[in-house]
């Protein structure tokens, strides 16, 4: 892994993404911080981090980067375009939260692959799993073999688990506890 990518990314999330305050995540708990790491990977120089890093935790064999709009998006161009770049051509596949109202009425979007190509699925911000999960079950369905589930940050709150019991290991840049953040009594209430 690229170690001074990996210390860039990190204090890009710290400085312009983290804030720390009581806030309703998407999965309905309770935090004390957020983390809005689109303020990042949206930025050139995040974009190519992250591009970079995700990448190097992409297996060979793996033909295409997917995950859930609107967090995953970035993830999975920036990776699209790194690969091409590195040589490695990974595709990208946006996974909608509704399928498609025209047209193939698909829950997909991008280049079709041959059926059973292996697919590395993605996302920012890892709380209870759910969104990871919901774009790895869609991807199953297009007829697609995910076999990873990477993210940029594992807040530590179950999603690893979750993915586990699904057959999934987690591979996340960064934890909860890279970004130093004190936990507090009443994070869960």
């Amino acid at each position: 892994m690229r170690e001074k990518d990996k210390e860039n990314l990190l204090r890009l999330l710290q400085e312009r993404a983290l804030e720390v305050r009581q806030v309703v995540l998407s999965s309905g708990r309770t935090s004390d911080y957020y983390i809005d790491a689109k303020r990042v990977i949206l930025s050139p120089e995040g974009a190519c981090l992250t591009g970079r890093l995700i990448l190097d935790l992409i297996w060979p064999e793996v033909s295409a980067v997917a995950g859930l709009t609107l967090g995953a998006d970035p993830i999975v161009t920036a990776v699209a375009v790194i690969s091409h770049l590195e040589g490695r051509d990974i595709s990208g596949l946006i996974v909608r939260k509704e399928p498609k109202k025209h047209g193939t009425r698909s829950f997909i979007e991008g280049p079709s692959l041959p059926k059973g190509s292996p697919v590395a699925v993605v996302d920012d911000v890892v709380t209870s799993g759910g969104s990871l999960l919901r774009a790895i079950e869609r991807v199953e369905a297009e007829g697609y073999r995910p076999v990873q589930a990477i993210a940029i940050l594992d807040r530590m709150e179950g999603g690893r688990e979750a993915l586990k019991e699904a057959g999934f290991d987690l591979s996340a840049l960064f934890s909860r506890d890279d970004l130093r953040i004190e936990r507090t009594d009443d994070r869960d209430k």
